[in-house]
């Protein structure tokens, strides 16, 4: 009997869809563990907001160093190293004594979480034909999604049975046995790797426009800083974050005080808008390489970011006048859909403008997304406190109309002629 031959970039997906998993598994168990660090450190809602920014500000200040670093060295030993370092960090969480001691560990473990996606991004450069780079971004993204969703109701699981301190353990170490099997399995060269067949190393090869890009073409910070595309995309980034940065931190907490619920049904009401995220990944990640397939090549980055903003946008407004848990997550949901169908066109075409600085490029987008994302830690206690959410509500529907006209003003490339100079312009 015949048995066809798996592409390799096939298994890549699933490598990838892994750490992505992994990496909103170790992210979101914090949210998850609130109450027992809280009630053991003696923490205040504000001091808690603290912490979940220094995350975010670590993981925003090394986005685009690691992103070099990656274009430079490769994916395969920027993620090895990535993964191992946020993985000692996440462990260490469970040797925090005091407010400062958390603060400083989490700020180093989103440091270490910050080469992820630029990591990534170079991978997706090196592995992926320009035509498929749509899904595979949208599955990517989607495992981190599915990661969160799990993390919410199973982890407090998990918390109970071996305490929160051994659970960040738990997740130490599996962290570390996926540096294994990355280090030992992937090569940052498809021609290098000997799964790869001939006939596969052809279509990406083919799939990826290389002779657009002359080998010798350097990217200097002027001339990126200079790029009116990489500032729309920072620009853009930053709001889509703003709204998903709130589901994966604050969303837990608020849901449990506000319809007074208890761990196990709060974990499954948060886990619906995470698993819509999923969702709206992939559809996006289709509907980017299916436009890119037909004679609306031109919008198949656009187009789906512009819709997922709108839908954003509503979301969050609409769930304000909801008065139950279902009806606040079914918007919530409706919004975090929204949100993330804006990620797989988002670095979909920082890959494309950036060639072989995908890393720096994407890398410096999502660190402008999680300068976002920090503000929100910061902003949703003071918002809630003073405004109620509201004010919280409002201000990222508000934000997601201005991600909205930024799309507008991105120029469409034809991405199978760009040239790097002409994107980066």
């Amino acid at each position: 009997m015949h048995f066809p031959i798996i592409p390799q970039r096939f298994w890549l997906v699933v490598a990838t869809f892994s750490v992505s998993l992994m990496l909103y598994v170790d992210r979101a168990c914090i949210s998850t563990a609130k109450d027992p660090i809280v009630a053991e450190l003696e923490l205040s809602d504000r001091q808690w907001g603290a912490i979940m920014s220094a995350f975010a500000f670590g993981y925003a200040l090394l986005q685009a160093p690691t992103g070099f670093l990656a274009d430079r060295y490769g994916g395969r030993k920027i993620l090895t190293i990535v993964v191992a370092f946020w993985s000692l960090f996440n462990g260490l969480t469970a040797a925090a004594w005091n407010f400062w001691s958390l603060l400083v560990i989490r700020f180093f473990f989103g440091a270490g979480e910050a080469g992820a996606f630029p990591g990534l991004a170079k991978v997706v450069y090196a592995w992926i034909p320009m035509a498929e780079r749509g899904m595979v971004k949208g599955i990517n993204f989607s495992g981190s999604r599915i990661g969160a969703a799990i993390t919410m109701p199973l982890l407090p699981l998990l918390i109970s049975a071996i305490g929160w301190k051994q659970s960040f353990l738990v997740l130490m170490c599996a962290g570390f046995a996926w540096c294994v099997f990355w280090w030992t399995w992937f090569k940052d060269d498809p021609e290098c790797h000997s799964g790869v067949r001939r006939s596969e190393l052809f279509e990406i090869q083919q799939g990826k426009a290389a002779a657009a890009l002359s080998e010798d073409a350097r990217l200097s910070l002027g001339e990126m800083l200079g790029s009116t595309s990489v500032w729309l995309m920072m620009g853009q980034y930053f709001a889509s974050n703003f709204t998903f940065f709130f589901c994966l931190t604050w969303l837990y907490p608020y849901v449990r005080k506000a319809f007074a619920l208890d761990e196990l049904s709060t974990g499954f009401y948060v886990m619906i808008p995470l698993l819509a995220g999923a969702l709206g990944n992939v559809f996006s990640g289709c509907l980017v390489d299916r436009l890119y397939r037909s004679s609306f090549n031109r919008w198949s980055r656009k187009l789906p970011a512009i819709i997922g903003f709108a839908l954003a946008a509503a979301g969050l407004a609409m769930s304000v006048s909801q008065e139950s848990a279902g009806g606040a997550t079914a918007w919530l949901s409706l919004a975090i859909f929204g949100a993330d169908m804006t990620l797989a066109p988002s670095w979909t075409y920082c890959i494309d403008i950036g060639h072989r600085h995908a890393g720096v490029i994407s890398g410096t987008m999502n660190m402008a997304g999680n300068l976002g994302a920090a503000l929100v830690g910061l902003a949703f206690p003071i918002l809630l406190e003073k405004y109620g959410p509201s004010g919280f509500f409002y201000t990222g529907a508000a934000m997601n109309c201005v991600g909205l006209v930024l799309w507008f003003l991105v120029k469409p490339k034809h991405m199978k002629v760009e040239s790097l100079n002409g994107a980066l312009s």
